[in-house]
């Protein structure tokens, strides 16, 4: 009945745990002014460990630090009983701590206080634990005193030197040691076990010594202390006999081995045996733990750290050598003190909320749990209805004020304790706002936001947020409210700008805050730097151009290689870009420009590499050796970035041009090793150049020297021909082989040659030269002409036969019945009889016509008579020609020559001819200019070349709208007419004028222009000129109306004396100097515009100076003043001296300074004897004796 009962409670609690609904514990924000006003239970924040020992050296300091709200207090507990501080005065606890101090000064012994420690930290609302501190003082006993025997062992047996060092808090490092303090050797053989012992697989003869020591250091005391020393005495024989192996540590087949769990585990095994056996582990039913085993010792401890429960099982060390082997089994056990698997925490309820405490823990054995309020065990207060334990869980409902407390957790089995503190704090406390009030939040457009509006109660408040004051709580769509309190805004736009208002409400009040959301444009650089290549010296360039918000400030910085770029006195930044000017490779690198507003930034980056020529070529080097090959060899140097694309080798040869360096080939960039072809008789060096895009490095150092051996010569003479200097010889020519073609010492030249189609044989000679002439021969008679190149090793190729002739002479024949026909104005057809081509005497060349102009037609015009020629080449009979580019309306003289190529025969007959009338050139010196505001008027100058009698002007005339001509006016004149006025119909009418001079064949060549745009109405023009002539240039300045730097003017020189003109034009203003004139010669000068020709101004005679020497006045010489001034300063000097003496009373007596003066002047680079008055004194200084 009662088993039903309890089956049926139990059942019962299940439904209700199932139905119970648990509040979330608050977390109390760290904030300073709720902490402050946050009523908390103590809490343990630092202690001393739970196995201290101590120094006895020093005081002791037991740690115990607690907070909480009220500020705790302290009492401890020794050995589970109230530990009175104020009655001992050797302790004191230090202020508003629990910490415990125990001083000696006074005397006393630290032994008297070790004990279990546990210190209580208490306030209004709880008390927490410590854990129990079990305090010891370090020991570092002496060794005991005993007497050694010397050890004696058979060479070959094993043996253990036992340590057994003093038992010390903590235990000593112990370590062996010889009479010299040298650590004992140790390896496979001889080793200490981890109790101490020195352990010898086998003695050997060299291991007698009297001086086996262990030592014991001791941590805390940093002390060492040494066990009396061994003998060992070795008995050797002549055989050692060999043995199986047997296990000195640990002894028999098997043991067993505890270690708890998160330590280390560490297995022995040390065997003897000759020879000396070998240690190898396992692991029965699984695999040794690769990462957390590890083998020391030789192989004969194995060591496993943080062991776990699967580490337990049987371990297996088996030793062997060749005489057998033998195994130990280690059954390894892992047990646990208490480790946790739920650490109770903190709790902080509001009154009438629910909540649990759990403490869950783990061990082997499994750990017993056990509850505690305050300190003391839960068993002792009166049952409570709003609390219950189950185990490791305590059920909390509807908690209320004053319930407060802190709970302890002991989990505790046989091989340790685990104590843990966790307080229950009930509170209630109105909503308070936890942020800055009225905050201003910047965001970018586009960007996820979040609004924050830290807050906190007890209970915990409802949270809801509103847009400028209006509205519902915002909540879904594009906003999203957060249980923390947070607004998210997902995508921030424009409109989203305004005043948010978060408001937190509970049953205990309300609160608000309010932040104001303001949007912005992004920070973005809209021009990013790319990556660049420069040469170095160059100057290069990154962009970096930024979009940004108006309304926020921007910064610009640049990195290079992640690191602050240093400007200095060279790099130039400015709000676009950065500039490198005279880069160098310490400018290589990676440069990021980084902009920053006060919300968001960017950054982009570009690589700079710096291309540098390529650096010499090294180690040259020669192999493989042939008669006219060699390999040549080298090591490429630094390419700067900028592949090597080509390797040029050159060689310098000292026979010929020593010093010289010539090319010899080049070859791609990606090779290092080339067969040089060479030439035979040559003592060559090599030299390597790499080029790459940036230019060429410099040379490499030269090769060693490479000879060749000699042969007969590859090549054939070049140029070879045959012309005669004289009409009875021939020179026949060549050019000579270069130094590289002779192949050998001592080069000569065969020459044969014989008369063509003759059936002579062959003439021939040998030189060294380069010319050779045949004498005595007939007039250009043709011959063939070979020639062979040979030197001390041989004969070269002969060449082909070429054709040369003997020389020419002057033709015996000249043309004859030279005549014309059909003659026109500008060209004549010519007519003459060929001569027979024997008499020519030489290469026919051409019928050479000499032509010039004689006179022209028109009365008075002076004509340039220089004799012309034409050539005609033709082999008829009766040949003809048209000779043309004539002056119309003149007379004409020809004749004409047969020529070869050297010579002219005699001329043929005279004849004379005169060309028809022509039409004129244009009108020469046009001008156009305003003699009133309504009225145009042009002027102009007879041809230069007529070309006929002229009959008069005729000049067209159209006004100009634009781009569109009106209707054409037709005006012609007499000849002595050369000026044309025309009225305008208004001041902005605008006329193009065509003007042309006319003969009884028609009218010339026509002169345009276009009347100007006058500024104000006034007509551009050129007056005043004036010239300064000197002997051979002139000082030129006239005055114009033309807007600055409007027109370029034009110079216009005629001489008078041939009627040549010299034009300079000029953009500068006046006046000018004009150079390069004929000394003693007269000019007529003219100026007119460029743009406007018409526009001109009268024309100035004037003659140049004749030539003249410059004579120098040397009174207006600057050496000569100079040389007077100075003389002039040393007259004063010495005068102002001579005064000084006289006022002194010297021995200048009256104007004696001034005699004496002028006498020394007179003595100038004369032998006279000085006068009394100047002789010095012995010791060579003068008397300045008063009077």
């Amino acid at each position: 009945m009662l088993g039903q009962v309890g089956h049926a409670a139990l059942a019962l609690m299940s439904l209700l745990l199932l139905l119970w609904h648990e509040a979330a514990p608050i977390e109390v924000p760290q904030d300073l002014k709720i902490l402050q006003d946050l009523k908390q239970p103590p809490t343990i924040i630092k202690q001393s460990v739970k196995d201290y020992i101590v120094d006895p050296r020093d005081n002791i300091i037991i740690e115990c630090e607690a907070k909480g709200n009220p500020v705790p207090t302290f009492s401890w507990r020794r050995n589970g009983k109230f530990f009175n501080i104020g009655k001992d005065p050797r302790v004191t606890m230090r202020k508003r701590s629990g910490t415990l101090e125990i001083g000696f000064r006074s005397g006393g012994r630290p032994e008297d206080y070790e004990g279990e420690y546990q210190c209580f930290a208490s306030n209004d609302f709880g008390g927490a634990l410590s854990n129990k501190i079990l305090l010891r003082v370090s020991k570092a006993p002496l060794w005991p005193k005993e007497v050694l025997e010397p050890v004696s062992v058979t060479e070959g047996s094993p043996l253990v030197l036992p340590c057994n060092p003093p038992p010390g808090l903590p235990p000593p490092f112990t370590f062996w040691m010889d009479s010299g303090m040298s650590p004992i050797p140790q390896d496979k053989r001889v080793s200490m076990g981890l109790n101490g012992d020195l352990y010898f697989s086998n003695v050997l003869a060299r291991d007698a010594h009297t001086d086996y020591s262990c030592n014991a250091r001791f941590l805390f005391t940093h002390t060492i202390q040494q066990k009396n020393p061994f003998t060992l005495k070795v008995q050797t024989s002549r055989k050692v006999a060999e043995s199986t192996p047997t296990f000195l540590s640990p002894s028999g087949t098997e043991s067993s081995k505890m270690v708890l769990r998160d330590e280390q585990l560490l297995l022995e095994c040390i065997a003897a045996g000759l020879p000396t056996p070998t240690i190898k582990w396992f692991k029965k039913g699984g695999d040794l733990p690769g990462r957390k085993v590890k083998f020391e010792n030789y192989n004969k401890t194995l060591k496993i750290i943080n062991v776990s429960e699967e580490d337990a099982g049987e371990y297996v060390c088996m030793a062997n050598n060749h005489l057998g082997s033998i195994r130990h089994s280690i059954f390894v056990q892992i047990k646990a003190a208490p480790y946790w698997l739920d650490k109770p925490s903190d709790l902080v309820l509001a009154p009438d909320e629910n909540g649990r405490l759990v403490c869950r823990a783990n061990g082997n054995p499994k750990p017993n749990i056990q509850w505690l309020i305050n300190g003391h065990p839960i068993e002792g207060y009166p049952p409570n209805p709003n609390r219950q334990v189950l185990g490791d869980t305590i059920i909390f409902r509807s908690v209320q004020i004053g319930s407060s407390a802190v709970y302890q957790c002991n989990a505790s089995n046989q091989h340790g304790y685990l104590l843990a503190n966790a307080f229950v704090s009930v509170l209630d406390m109105p909503p308070r706002m936890l942020g800055p009030k009225n905050q201003l939040i910047k965001v970018i457009e586009n960007n996820r936001t979040f609004l924050d509006c830290p807050f906190f109660g007890s209970p915990l408040p409802d949270l809801r947020w509103f847009k400028n004051g209006q509205g519902s709580g915002l909540d879904g769509g594009q906003y999203r409210a957060y249980i923390n309190g947070t607004l998210e805004i997902k995508r921030a736009r424009a409109e989203d700008e305004g005043t948010y208002t978060c408001v937190a409400n509970s049953i205990l009040g309300t609160a608000e805050n309010q932040v104001r959301l303001e949007v912005k444009e992004p920070t973005r650089i809209v021009r990013l730097p790319e990556h660049q290549s420069a040469v170095r010296g160059s100057t290069t360039r990154f962009d970096c151009k930024v979009k940004s918000d108006p309304s926020l400030t921007v910064t610009v910085a640049w990195m290079k290689d992640d690191k602050p770029l240093y400007l200095g006195w060279r790099l130039r930044k400015d709000e676009e870009s950065l500039t490198i000017p005279n880069v160098n490779e310490g400018d290589e690198g990676t440069y990021t420009c980084t902009v920053k507003s006060e919300i968001d930034q960017d950054s982009a980056s570009a690589r700079l590499t710096v291309l540098d020529r390529p650096d010499a070529p090294m180690d040259l080097d020669l192999s493989d050796p042939a008669a006219r090959s060699v390999r040549l060899t080298w090591i490429p140097g630094n390419d700067h970035r900028s592949p090597i694309t080509e390797f040029l080798v050159q060689f310098e040869e000292d026979r010929w041009e020593p010093g010289r360096w010539q090319k010899l080939s080049s070859y791609p960039g990606d090779l290092n090793s080339v067969i040089l072809q060479l030439a035979p008789f040559v003592n060559y060096q090599f030299r390597v150049i790499a080029i790459n895009s940036v230019g060429q490095s410099p040379p490499s150092g030269p090769s060693p020297r490479y000879k060749t051996s000699g042969a007969a010569p590859d090549a054939i003479p070049r140029g070879l021909r045959g012309s005669g200097s004289k009409k009875d010889n021939m020179e026949i020519t060549w050019e000579p082989l270069l130094d590289l073609e002779r192949n050998g010492p001592n080069l000569h030249y065969s020459i044969w040659w014989r008369r063509k189609d003759s059936g002579e044989e062959w003439s021939n000679v040998t030189t060294v030269g380069s010319k050779h002439v045949v004498h005595n021969t007939e007039t250009y008679v043709p011959y063939e002409i070979k020639i062979q190149a040979r030197n001390e090793f041989g004969s070269g190729p002969e060449s082909n036969v070429v054709i040369g002739y003997s020389g020419e002479d002057k033709p015996s024949d000249a043309p004859t019945d030279l005549r014309v026909s059909k003659v026109d104005s500008t060209k004549v057809n010519i007519h003459w009889k060929s001569v027979n081509p024997n008499t020519v005497r030489g290469e026919f060349k051409e019928y050479r016509l000499y032509y010039w102009r004689e006179s022209s037609q028109v009365p008075g015009l002076i004509v340039n008579k220089e004799k012309k020629t034409k050539g005609f080449y033709s082999t008829m009979a009766e040949p003809s020609g048209i000779l043309s580019d004539l002056v119309p309306y003149s007379k004409y003289k020809m004749f004409m020559v047969v020529a070869n190529n050297h010579f002219e025969s005699s001329p043929s007959n005279t004849v004379e001819f005169n060309t028809k009338e022509g039409v004129p050139d244009a009108p020469r010196a046009v001008r156009m200019h305003s003699k009133s505001l309504d009225t145009i008027s042009l002027e102009w100058e007879k041809p230069l070349e007529p070309n006929g009698i002229l009959i008069g002007y005729q000049l067209k005339y159209q006004r100009v709208n634009g781009s569109r001509l009106g209707r054409p006016h037709l005006e012609t004149f007499l000849p002595n007419v050369t000026e044309f006025t025309l009225r305008l119909p208004d001041r902005s009418t605008r006329y193009k004028f065509f003007l042309s001079a006319m003969t009884q064949v028609g009218a010339g060549e026509v002169y345009a222009e276009e009347t100007p745009h006058f500024t104000n109405e006034v007509a551009p023009g050129i007056w005043d000129l004036t010239v300064v002539p000197n002997s051979d240039y002139a000082n030129v300045s006239w005055s114009h109306n033309f807007p600055a730097g409007s027109s370029e003017f034009v110079l216009e020189f005629t001489l008078d004396s041939d009627k040549t003109v010299k034009v300079v034009s000029v953009k500068q203003q006046p006046p000018i100097t004009v150079a390069d004139l004929i000394a003693g010669a007269t000019y007529h000068l003219r100026v007119y515009s460029h743009e406007l020709n018409s526009i001109s101004s009268n024309s100035v005679t004037f003659k140049t100076k004749p030539a003249y020497i410059d004579h120098v006045d040397i009174a207006t010489q600057g050496w000569f003043i100079g040389l007077m001034c100075a003389i002039a300063l040393i007259i004063l000097i010495l005068l102002i001296v001579c005064f000084i003496k006289r006022s002194r009373g010297g021995k200048y007596p009256g104007g004696g300074c001034v005699t004496g003066f002028a006498k020394y002047l007179v003595r100038d680079k004369k032998d006279l004897p000085l006068d009394p008055v100047d002789q010095k004194d012995p010791d060579g200084s003068f008397d300045y004796q008063s009077q």
